[in-house]
């Protein structure tokens, strides 16, 4: 695989869809939980799309329950959550694993080509990374993702350029965002 136009994944309905549809966008692809410390990020995620939608930009969602059970619901209970809560327009997907043996492969290959590089410096991001570890640790070396709400910037050639983790400020995603935007 050279990039996520590559790769074929599940929409909430469980049919297939390839990435490759997208060929041609900035795509911010995110795993995420309704019952997160950062579920708020849905705002600015949902903020972002539409106001850079139009420009280019495409959001998409990755529902995952493997951290500390953060997104126990059915996809549609997931989807109603967010859209009634967060008013959340952007393609949302089937409900998958990012890590261990049944890890999605597009996750696989989005850690391979971005690796975590830590949480950032501070208590609660220290707090994070510790919960974490103890958390990921039945993952082994397949522990591609460490926690929800982790963001990768794909741009319109499907190059993976960035990774961020949830401790990341949204608006330095934004700003990346744009730039990718802007090439």
């Amino acid at each position: 695989m050279n990039t996520v136009y590559d790769f074929t994944v599940k929409d909430m309905m469980g049919k297939d869809v390839s990435l490759g549809e997208y060929a041609g966008k900035v795509l911010l692809i995110v795993n995420t939980a309704t019952g997160c410390g950062f579920t708020p990020h849905y705002d600015p995620l949902e903020a972002m799309y539409k106001e850079l939608r139009d420009k280019g930009l495409e959001i998409l969602d990755f529902p995952c329950n493997q951290f500390a059970n953060q997104a126990p619901g059915s996809e549609d209970e997931i989807h109603s959550f967010c859209t009634m809560k967060f008013g959340t327009e952007f393609p949302q997907f089937k409900k998958i694993d990012v890590n261990g043996e049944n890890a999605e492969p597009l996750f696989a290959f989005l850690a391979s080509e971005k690796p975590f590089e830590g949480f950032g410096k501070g208590l609660k991001n220290a707090a994070l990374k510790k919960f974490a570890d103890m958390n990921n640790k039945a993952f082994g070396e397949k522990a591609y993702i460490k926690w929800n709400f982790t963001k990768f910037l794909v741009n319109r050639q499907g190059e993976v350029v960035a990774r961020f983790e949830p401790t990341v400020d949204m608006n330095e995603v934004r700003a990346a965002v744009e730039s990718e935007l802007a090439k």
